[in-house]
């Protein structure tokens, strides 16, 4: 059996709600101690330079405020929950840290590149100190792993209008691909989207599921 894809024993043991669980508590801890965001955020300077290798797991459980926070989480427990039933709590786990790591990655090393391109050019590299903080990448993925794994289920925008889950995600890729070039908000657009490849990659990879193939069989009639 191909290493790469072998299962693991189902097992269900809530990992989703813990995930919560510790994004709060961190969030919360790291302002009751004053604590620098930095530090844990993953940036160029930090994980290249300084070698704080740890930033490549610790960003994904820091926030900047409360809303930023809120809604993740609220994406977390609304799609976390379904997947974890699906593939069981370690296939979950493994799921969302493998995103979560290769969108920082993949981010990080945008910012690298571009920052080297212009500092080649005389411009200060101020992509060098930008802070990736949050859990959108891996929690992107899940948003992904849901249109996936239940591509016949609607999600009700505001609570009224139905959306199937895989129109869901091509309309969030849209915005996050437009987003990405227009605006200059302090949002990590393109951490998103890699959230969706790298998603598609674990499916192709790890699975042997092709999710554009799943959503036309669910819609072929």
């Amino acid at each position: 059996m191909n290493i790469l894809r072998k299962p693991f024993r189902y097992s269900f043991f809530n990992a989703t709600l813990a995930l919560i669980l510790v994004n709060i508590a961190v969030h919360f801890l790291i302002i009751s101690l004053h604590l620098n965001r930095n530090f844990f955020g993953l940036s160029v300077v930090g994980f290249v330079y300084q070698h704080h290798f740890w930033q490549i797991f610790t960003y994904m459980f820091v926030h900047g405020d409360i809303s930023h926070i809120f809604f993740n989480m609220l994406a977390l427990f609304f799609f976390g929950i379904g997947v974890e039933r699906a593939l069981g709590s370690k296939e979950f786990l493994l799921m969302y840290f493998t995103i979560g790591v290769l969108s920082g990655l993949f981010s990080v090393a945008v910012y690298y590149a571009f920052g080297i391109f212009l500092a080649n050019n005389g411009i200060q590299p101020w992509t060098f100190g930008i802070s990736l903080i949050g859990a959108s990448g891996a929690v992107y993925g899940i948003l992904f792993s849901y249109a996936v794994l239940f591509p016949r289920s609607r999600i009700f925008i505001w609570g009224l209008i139905p959306v199937p889950a895989p129109i869901m995600v091509l309309a969030y890729a849209v915005i996050e691909f437009g987003s990405q070039f227009i605006g200059s908000s302090n949002v990590a657009h393109m951490t998103h989207l890699a959230g969706f490849g790298f998603a598609w990659l674990y499916f192709f990879a790890r699975m042997g599921v092709n999710p554009l193939r799943i959503w036309k069989d669910a819609y072929r009639n």
